[in-house]
């Protein structure tokens, strides 16, 4: 599925995909999707529902909680939950915190789904010298890039960080790059539900997304 996508969105760069959705709420990309969140290191930590995977593994069993995840997908009524804020100390911050988003094992299995389906899409169109959250691009990578580029005269390299970054992203111009390659009403309308779904503090205030940021999409 992700090579058929990947080869036609590299085919046809102004192609906008239609009947996503069905790709999304099969139930081999959900299966996919919980092994992926399940291998993850934040698969112990629970959202606001309070339930892990391993509670989900025990008490409902993954069968029956997919099953029911793809029910509420395809009648509609799939709602993401606040993702949990933590917030924890940025290495060697000098006390300063980095706030994480937390969503749900539920919230974290859809947005997998997601990414399975839409990476490929827009993998077509990622440049080449692009190596940040990117599938068979690790950091190591850009390490031998660089010393690639020393071997061709360059002796300069810019080091910056653009502070809370992912917390700051508008959401219209992202929604409006999506839409550029999506045409799927009910796949934009998903990822727009996980852009507003809300904050829940670690004072326990529910705070609202605002569309300018900051937001929170962790998948």
């Amino acid at each position: 599925m992700q090579a058929k996508l990947h080869r036609w969105a590299t085919a046809d760069s102004g192609r906008r995909f239609d009947d996503l959705f069905n790709l999304v709420h099969d139930p081999a990309t959900l299966l996919m999707a919980f092994e992926r969140v399940a291998g993850n290191m934040g698969a112990r930590t629970p959202g606001v529902d309070g339930l892990t995977v391993a509670q989900v593994e025990e008490y409902i069993g993954v069968s029956g909680f997919l099953d029911d995840l793809r029910a509420q997908l395809k009648t509609g009524t799939f709602r993401p939950l606040p993702v949990r804020e933590r917030l924890i100390p940025k290495p060697g911050g000098a006390g300063k915190l980095r706030r994480l988003g937390i969503p749900t094992v539920a919230d974290r299995v859809v947005q997998a789904a997601l990414k399975l389906v839409l990476e490929p899409i827009f993998e077509a169109g990622f440049l080449p010298v692009s190596y940040g959250f990117r599938p068979r691009r690790r950091a190591q990578d850009a390490i031998a890039e660089i010393h690639y580029f020393g071997t061709r005269g360059y002796r300069w390299v810019l080091d910056a960080d653009i502070e809370a970054a992912f917390d700051n992203v508008a959401h219209p111009p992202v929604m409006d790059r999506i839409r550029a390659r999506v045409k799927d009403k009910r796949v934009l309308a998903l990822v727009k539900a996980f852009l507003k779904a809300g904050i829940l503090t670690e004072l326990g205030e529910h705070r609202d997304t605002p569309t300018h940021g900051p937001g929170m999409l962790r998948i």
